[in-house]
């Protein structure tokens, strides 16, 4: 025993041999480990399990500037490190190189956890979270992830080691490291369902009010500093003119900094088209009935500079089964003057006001409303001419 206790071997959670690639393969988290993987779904490490031989998890990760002082071993139960807490239940923990604020960023880091709770049935929620960026311990997510996360897994408990000297070892760890990773299109369409679903239930949105609607519902959602409309009048103008000359078109303008969660919950519940600048509250796409159509407008320069990126919300409209339709960049003067560093550039120009193209708006918005119309009046056809089946509310498996 005390040998076994002995040969444990703390050693650096976030390896800096492996800073060039830290998000591929074992990535540069818990780099001495390779990942299990399920049909359709994300990429993640179990522990106690088979692949661990039965070993706990047990950190030392109190460093929350430097990935590389905090440390990570493997013991088996009844020989725990000298010293150790051992914390009972299961924890998630979460290794992002990204952030749990952002919007987009913290739902791809949310995402494998709630497919997850939902394969094992929805039946035990962990009793901590314990979350990392870089390998650096982090504290706090933002509302509205914890928001998506308190409904969808259980009420979030997240570990900060503060009242704990020494190492900690789990008695049951999750370890996502790849965000939602290899998750299959068809999973993710579950994962988000699952999402909306509790997240309307929530907020308390009658959809069946709202499915009855015949009305055809565009919303204009607007940023009130960075990547905002230079002119938000004429912007809304359009929109609302090129809405009124279609029957039974409805069209409203928001701007997203106002709204609370269950706000946003409920305006984009009931949007059919969303009209809205590049940027994180984008996300509440997921909020969208199926399959709800999208224009996205960038600043001067994104086209040209901010590589692939850009377009994180096409993918995440194709994942949410949504519809993607189009963007428009504006061109209207140089981004830079052709000599600064490619970074230093985008930084420059990234939350630049937004112009606008009368002509072109009006040609494009009137193309998506009456495309919209047409398809909900065959959704409508389609669903009177099949008799309903019974559901169970927001499924979990």
């Amino acid at each position: 025993m005390v040998m076994l206790r002995d040969s444990v071997t703390f050693l650096p959670l976030k390896d800096l041999r492996f800073s060039d690639k830290p998000t591929t393969g074992h990535t540069w988290f818990m780099s001495s480990v390779n990942d299990t993987f399920e049909p359709n779904d994300s990429e993640y490490l179990h522990f106690p399990s088979n692949s661990s031989k039965g070993r706990m998890l047990c950190l030392l990760s109190h460093h929350r500037y430097d990935g590389a002082a905090n440390s990570y071993a493997f013991a088996w139960p009844n020989a725990l490190p000298h010293g150790a807490t051992l914390l009972p239940g299961l924890t998630y923990v979460s290794e992002t190189y990204y952030d749990y604020t952002n919007l987009w960023h913290g739902l791809s880091a949310l995402v494998p956890f709630v497919g997850w709770h939902m394969r094992k049935g929805c039946a035990v929620p962990p009793t901590r979270w314990v979350l990392f960026h870089w390998g650096e311990l982090r504290t706090e997510m933002g509302n509205w992830i914890k928001s998506i996360a308190d409904l969808t897994i259980g009420k979030v408990n997240i570990e900060t080691f503060e009242n704990i000297d020494g190492p900690v070892c789990f008695e049951e760890a999750v370890v996502f490291r790849h965000n939602q990773g290899a998750i299959a299109k068809m999973r993710l369409r579950e994962v988000y369902g699952r999402m909306k679903c509790k997240a309307r239930e929530f907020c308390k949105v009658d959809m069946e009010k709202i499915k009855s609607d015949k009305e055809v519902r565009m919303t204009l959602l607007l940023r009130t500093v960075s990547r905002s409309f230079k002119n938000e009048t004429a912007v809304m103008r359009i929109f609302e003119e090129e809405c009124a000359k279609v029957e039974n078109c409805r069209f409203m303008a928001v701007k997203s900094e106002n709204l609370t969660f269950c706000d946003q919950v409920r305006v984009l519940s009931e949007t059919d088209i969303l009209a809205t600048p590049h940027g994180a509250q984008m996300t509440n796409m997921i909020f969208m009935e199926r399959p709800g159509s999208l224009m996205e407008f960038y600043p001067t320069g994104w086209k040209e500079m901010a590589g692939g990126g850009q377009y994180v919300f096409r993918w995440l409209a194709d994942w949410a089964g949504m519809r993607h339709q189009g963007s428009w960049w504006d061109d209207g003067g140089s981004a830079c003057n052709g000599t600064s560093p490619k970074l230093e550039c985008f930084a420059s120009f990234k939350d630049r006001q937004i112009g606008h193209d009368a002509a072109y708006f009006s040609q494009w918005a009137n193309k998506v409303i009456l495309e919209m119309k047409e398809n909900k009046r065959n959704a409508s056809v389609a669903l009177h001419s099949v008799p309903a089946k019974a559901t169970r509310s927001c499924q979990c498996n």
